[in-house]
């Protein structure tokens, strides 16, 4: 039999194919059409998760604005020392002379100086204050004196030709450079380059050129060794005296590349200096501070839905389905109501001549010259969000003991345990997945809360979430608030790395 067996070949399908060779394709069928039908799934999971966390975690490192700006004043800043105590050299002024030039053209300064801003506080204004002088310069001197030379020197189409040498470029490196920078500004704003004046700062460019020694081809001769040597590091000191302090060239240099770590480091207290990172003076130490009041709060929120939540949820799931069901109606009650109104609300009944401490001072707890301090502080905060997320501890606890069988405690009362150990040692562990699951959504829900901090917590009661929301929303630094959520992310996934060693995901259910 086994040598008929063997003698037969492969075993065949219906079709006549090898039945291991039919069967490998029946699979990848299946798996193509599982892929097919979850495909939905995973793209939305794409576009409205693991994108915006990419975006958000991208945004935390990059510094195109610098380099992409300054990309003249970068490569010149690289030789620059920054223990020095001066500002840069009259060649290092040169490049950011042009740099700067094309800036304010496309208004780009502004932008620059709001971002270094972040790292530097003032320099913004020393931005915005010599972007209006630079058209102001006396670099017009070289333009009237070429112009004067020979008129040719002043005809746009001329001076496209010219550029269009690679003769003339090579041998005028730097008007080459400052051409083209003036050309690509232009285009991008639709504007014809042979229909525009060519600008002071290629001139400038021109003449350094000559100076050195350049002999260019095509271009008419000029003699420029008679001519004044405008020193641009003067003028821009002219317009602003704080272009002479290092300590803004240092600022530049250190966030002159493409990713910088300087918006983690200001997350967590520390400043950029010439020497490298280090901390931050006391007094502007504030996210550190926040990290932590964030996760403590949040798990004492945690705790307080728990404490309340639990003996509710028993309740609930004992009591007849009838009366269950219309309590569950104001459990979830809540979710019918705006969240600003439920906050507004607190702030009513919590202020200092609140109902709340009406009623205390009424029943004589408190004296009227003690009223408890409910708002504006850590205890506004806690009380109100308690208030606003215990729904979602109730439920999960309510669909997991519902499932728990009342014969379990039952059995315990009838080998001798009272009521006390019934419930501790056979219902509360049966109940423990749905401590879990509420325990997840609550922190998870509380950490990112910043509406009712805000509303209720006063100084000493706001989360991290809010400096969040104000560095999106007011002071518009992006790559401040997206390191400050990359750091909160990790700080939340370790937590649930923890949970998980601890009491394990498997453990937590919503019920069934």
């Amino acid at each position: 039999m086994t040598d008929t067996t063997s003698q037969s070949g492969p075993m065949l399908a219906a079709d006549g194919t090898p039945l291991k060779k039919s069967l490998h394709r029946a699979q990848r069928r299946q798996k193509v059409r599982a892929l097919m039908l979850i495909a939905p799934l995973l793209l939305f999971i794409l576009v409205t998760f693991i994108a915006p966390i990419f975006d958000m975690l991208l945004r935390s490192v990059e510094n195109d604005i610098v380099p992409d700006t300054l990309p003249r004043t970068v490569v010149a800043l690289q030789d620059w020392d920054n223990a020095s105590g001066e500002a840069p050299d009259e060649e290092t002024f040169r490049a950011f002379y042009t740099d700067f030039a094309l800036a304010e053209e496309q208004k780009a300064h502004t932008r620059l100086g709001s971002r270094l801003n972040f790292e530097m506080s003032g320099i913004s204004s020393v931005f915005r204050s010599t972007g209006r002088d630079v058209g102001k310069f006396d670099t017009d001197y070289y333009t009237d004196q070429f112009v004067d030379a020979d008129e040719v020197y002043e005809d746009p189409v001329q001076w496209s030709e010219w550029m269009a040498d690679d003769g003339v470029a090579s041998a005028l490196p730097q008007t080459a450079d400052a051409y083209a920078g003036w050309v690509k500004v232009l285009n991008e704003e639709g504007d014809d380059p042979l229909d525009e004046d060519i600008p002071d700062f290629v001139y400038t460019a021109l003449y350094h050129d000559l100076a050195a020694g350049a002999n260019p081809p095509v271009l008419p001769s000029v003699d420029v060794s008679g001519w004044d040597d405008i020193s641009l590091k003067e003028q821009f000191i002219d317009s602003n005296e704080d272009w002479a302090d290092p300590d803004i060239w240092a600022t530049i240099k250190a966030f002159s590349g493409p990713y910088t770590a300087g918006y983690f480091a200001n997350s967590i207290d520390l400043q950029s200096t010439p020497e490298g990172f280090a901390q931050r003076d006391e007094d502007e130490r504030i996210y550190i501070k926040l990290f932590i009041r964030t996760m403590v709060m949040s798990l004492a929120i945690t705790g307080m839905c728990i404490l309340l939540g639990y003996p509710i949820a028993y309740l609930l799931s004992h009591l007849p389905a009838r009366k269950a069901n219309l309590l569950m109606i104001l459990v979830l009650l809540p979710f019918w109501t705006s969240l600003l109104v439920r906050t507004s609300a607190w702030k009513v009944l919590l202020q200092n001549q609140g109902v709340i401490n009406d009623i205390l001072v009424w029943i004589g707890i408190v004296s009227d010259d003690n009223r408890l301090a409910l708002i504006n502080n850590a205890n506004g905060t806690i009380i109100a969000m308690t208030h606003i997320l215990l729904p979602f501890m109730i439920l999960p606890l309510f669909s997991v003991m519902k499932t728990i069988n009342p014969s379990y405690v039952r059995a315990a009362k009838s080998m001798g345990a009272n009521d006390w150990t019934a419930f501790w040692r056979v219902y509360f562990p049966n109940s423990v997945p749905g401590i879990g699951a509420g325990s997840i959504l609550v922190f998870i829900l509380s950490i990112g809360y910043y509406i009712t901090p805000e509303l209720v917590g006063g100084v000493d009661g706001v989360f991290i979430s809010n400096r969040i929301a104000y560095h999106i929303s007011s002071s518009l630094n992006w790559g401040l608030a997206a390191a400050l959520g990359s750091i909160l992310l990790v700080l939340v996934l370790g937590l649930y790395y923890v949970y998980d060693r601890v009491v394990g995901i498997d453990n937590v259910k919503l019920g069934g």
